[in-house]
């Protein structure tokens, strides 16, 4: 759950939050699209890299 006030609509929380900043959400997207789809790693590559780093972190994994 977000620490912000959302806009309210239909749709995901995330997509809503974009609304407030749109110019921001369009460079997350395309960051996104970078990591997630255009990844030379594999997807089991990349979680264990993202539960590392989260342990480096001291974040709950």
């Amino acid at each position: 759950m977000a620490r912000i006030d959302v806009p309210e609509g239909d749709g995901l929380e995330a997509h809503r939050i974009w609304q407030l900043a749109p110019h921001m959400g369009a460079g997350m997207a395309a960051m996104s699209e970078a990591v997630y789809v255009r990844s030379s790693l594999s997807i089991r590559e990349r979680e264990v890299a993202r539960m590392r780093i989260a342990q480096l972190n001291q974040c709950v994994v």
